[in-house]
């Protein structure tokens, strides 16, 4: 299957929607909203970030903040409690081991407290304009749907398939229009099959229709 076309179609319907606030920013604020975002919708995240930076300017105010006091300004943001610990814990990484400039190298980014592979590459994308491929749980599901990986594949796997088949300058797009594809169409409950351009290609779809 060619999936470059399909996939542009995506990118050609989805990628131009509005990008919320955490990830339109500086590579620390990027860093930390993408610590705020995982298991929060993007308005609670939104909002979070909007609080927390009104009262924090960078990562020297908050390596020496009191993780209650995030804890108050973040609410309700998933695990609010841990990710306030850890977001004292990664500004003090970045002063401590990168001077305080968040690093623009995805080994170095993956050593920071809270930052795994897909943060990594948001931070790469959206901070620094570099071509990354962030794998979200949209972007995982979508792909997993479609057939694009198989049922068994990892977050990685669906980066790099992605990477094969996506040109590079289309990287971070592809991300973005992903996301709002599977937020508006491919629903993790209640997938809109039925209105989706792509129900004749996505092998979701095809064993759904055949029950």
């Amino acid at each position: 299957m060619d999936w470059w076309p399909i996939i542009r179609r995506i990118i050609s319907e989805y990628a131009d929607e509005p990008m919320p606030a955490h990830v339109r920013d500086d590579p620390f604020r990027v860093l930390i909203g993408c610590i705020l975002s995982q298991r929060t919708k993007d308005e609670t995240t939104d909002a979070a970030y909007r609080r927390l930076f009104s009262r924090f300017s960078g990562p020297e105010d908050l390596a020496r903040a009191d993780p209650a006091e995030i804890e108050e300004l973040i609410y309700p943001v998933g695990f609010y409690r841990n990710k306030s610990r850890t977001i004292v814990k990664a500004a003090r990484y970045v002063l401590d081991e990168f001077d305080g400039v968040v690093p623009d190298r995805f080994e170095d980014l993956v050593k920071i407290p809270g930052i795994g592979r897909k943060c990594a590459n948001i931070v790469l994308a959206y901070a620094f304009g570099k071509p990354a491929i962030p794998v979200d749980t949209h972007v995982f599901r979508v792909a997993k749907r479609l057939g694009i990986v198989p049922p068994d594949a990892k977050p990685e796997d669906v980066e790099d398939a992605l990477k094969r088949i996506v040109p590079e300058e289309f990287w971070i797009p592809v991300n973005h229009a992903l996301v709002r594809f599977g937020r508006a169409v491919c629903k993790p409950v209640g997938p809109k099959c039925n209105r989706c351009p792509l129900r004749e290609v996505c092998a979701f779809a095809k064993q759904k229709s055949a029950h």
